[in-house]
Formats: structure tokens, sequence, C-alpha cells
């Protein structure tokens, strides 16, 4: 596997072991000394990892971590996010957002497995741990963190929902994606083409999930409001659990209206870490 940023990857693991230690501590209020020794850094170098990765202190980081501050995160977006909705526009900013274009596969691509398709796939390491990447000549379909141990069923499900496809291993023809996600972010990036793979209902709430500016929180009830089914709380939280496009499509983004983390496919530890990285850099 190459490295395009091997540095960057190993301070995600470290920033997401101390996560892990404020995520369990943060109401007594660990010192930024404590969560420096979990984490075998001196007090001075933790400080500054943790500042230059998450672009915020982890004192309020932990802040972040807490209720309130998910609750305050809400309330802020909601006018915001409804002007971007009216307005159409993916973001107020285009500085730190990915410009997205997409389409559907049909229910009868869909039924055929993707016969005459080659799909190439890849596994990358990624500010936020590893991932698996899978492109067609129509798009990205697939973007999945992987887990420990999760490489290989990652790879069987992505065969199987491809049965009749070419599966292709390259690295090479995967890479330039994974550059332009997360190291070549600008206003003057080529849009990613996503091929998207659902329901209409799915493919309504990913939609909406793309419009959700960056370092901005929703509820899942902005979601369905945003769709036209205000009382579909529960069918908006599974099509956003069904999203294989993890990352890109910001899932990541949606919290409970009482201020909760919420659920996250792929951990609430890294939902936690990404949002903070866009909290400090928004």
């Amino acid at each position: 596997m190459e490295n395009i940023d091997n540095q960057e990857y190993i301070n995600y693991h470290r920033i997401e072991k101390a996560i892990r230690f404020i995520e369990e501590n943060f109401q007594t209020q660990p010192s930024v000394k404590e969560i420096a020794e979990h984490v075998a850094l001196s007090e001075f170098h933790f400080n500054r990892l943790f500042s230059k990765w998450a672009g915020t202190s982890p004192q309020r980081f932990m802040r972040f971590l807490t209720k309130e501050f998910a609750k305050e995160k809400l309330a802020q977006s909601s006018n915001l996010l409804e002007a971007t909705f009216e307005s159409g526009l993916s973001s107020s900013s285009r500085l730190h957002d990915l410009f997205v274009s997409y389409e559907a596969m049909t229910p009868a691509e869909f039924k055929a497995k993707g016969q005459g398709l080659a799909v190439h796939y890849g596994i990358h390491e990624t500010p936020f741990g590893e991932c698996l990447i899978a492109i067609t000549d129509r798009g990205i379909t697939d973007f999945r963190f992987l887990e420990e141990g999760t490489k290989e069923l990652i790879i069987n499900e992505l065969q199987q929902d491809f049965e009749k496809a070419k599966l292709i291993f390259d690295n090479n023809v995967t890479k330039p994606f994974i550059k332009q996600i997360f190291y070549e972010r600008t206003n003057t990036t080529q849009p990613i083409t996503l091929l998207m793979r659902g329901t209409n209902f799915q493919i309504k709430v990913w939609e909406a999930l793309l419009k959700i500016p960056f370092g901005q929180m929703v509820s899942y009830e902005t979601i369905a409001n945003a769709i036209g089914k205000p009382t579909a709380h529960r069918a908006v939280g599974t099509a956003i659990g069904s999203n294989r496009l993890g990352y890109i499509i910001p899932c990541h983004r949606v919290l409970q209206k009482v201020g909760g983390i919420g659920g996250y496919r792929w951990g609430t530890t890294r939902k936690k870490a990404i949002l903070g990285w866009e909290m400090g850099h928004s």
C-alpha cells in the first residue's frame, strides 16, 4: 500500500487514541498533561500535535464532546442550512468543501450486478485512517473506512455488490482520487463524480447530505424536513447509515437533535475526529 502522507496517518492514530481517552473521561475534565501521558507524548508536543491536526486545542475539543456544545452547534447552523438548501448550493464556501457531481444507477443497472463494468479499487491511508475506495468509469461507487480485521469482509461485500463485474485491485488508479479528496481541496478542483446506488428515497437523503456546509452540523429532523418527509426521522437515519460513500457524502455532519453525537457506520470516535477537524478548519 502506497503512502500519500504517512505522517498524517500516524498522527491520526495518536489523535484517535487521545479522543478515545477524552471521550471516556471528559466528565472528570482530565488535564492536557494526563491526556498527553496516555498517548506517550510530552505535554508540549501533544498540545502542538493536537492543535496542528485538529485546528483547535484539546480543551476546546473536550468541550465539543459535551451535549451542550453539540446542541449549540445545531442551533447555530439551522438558519445557514435553510438558506443553503433554498439557494441550491452545496456550501457557503468552496475553500474547504468538495465539489461533487453525481448520477444514480438505474434499477436495471443495479439488478445487473455490474455486468460489463470494470471496478477498480484501492486501499489507502487518509487523515482519518485507512480506507477502501472503488471506482468505475462513471465515478466513485464506494468509499469505506477500514477497521481492524474488516478489509477482507469489505472486499467480499464489494464483490457481491458487483458480482458480474471485473474487480481489479490497483492503487495507481485510485490514488489520484484520494489526493483530490484529502490533499487538493480548493475551489479550483475538478468535480468528483459519484455513482450512487440506492433507492429513490436513499438518494434524496444523500443529496440533502451533500448540501450540508463544511464545518456545520444538522439534525436528522432537518434532513427529513429538507426532503419533504418531516415525520420520516427513522427512515432518514437508516438511509444515512446505508451510505456507501463515507466522508464524501458527509453523513458525519448529522447529529441527534437532543445534542447526542448519534451513530456512525465507521465508528463514533472517527466521527468525532472528523467533526473536530472540520470545526477547527472551518
